[in-house]
């Protein structure tokens, strides 16, 4: 597989990980001209923003690493972006999740990081 599939079959595998944790995914690979965010999801009536990073192995360290703040600021712009463009969200709590896949084992972090975008809801 090439990095696109590697990732998108990681991405599919996080989405399951997050329904059986109760999330309802609205979106995959949301796409806006300030970015992407990989997951677009409902969890107890707060929106989340899902970033998923997988690693065959720790060795390079964890994958949560590469969610660093040029990363965050981008999910944070897209997020405004998304509310912004879907007004029945307004009013929703936001959140910052990061799925991290190493080999087989599954973490999810919620509430990685906060909200760092440049624009203001």
């Amino acid at each position: 597989m090439n990095n696109r599939q590697t990732g998108a079959y990681y991405e599919v595998i996080a989405e399951e990980y997050l329904q059986n944790a109760g999330y309802r995914i609205l979106e995959r690979n949301f796409r806006c001209k300030l970015g992407e965010v990989d997951i677009v999801a409902l969890h107890q009536n707060t929106l989340v923003f899902v970033e998923v990073k997988y690693r065959a192995t720790a060795h390079f360290g964890q994958p949560t690493v590469a969610v660093n703040q040029q990363k965050q600021t981008r999910i944070s712009n897209v997020a405004s972006y998304y509310v912004h463009s879907h007004r029945q969200f307004h009013n929703y709590n936001c959140r910052f999740d990061v799925v991290s896949i190493v080999g087989e084992q599954i973490a999810l972090y919620q509430n990685a990081f906060p909200y760092c975008g440049r624009f203001a809801r």
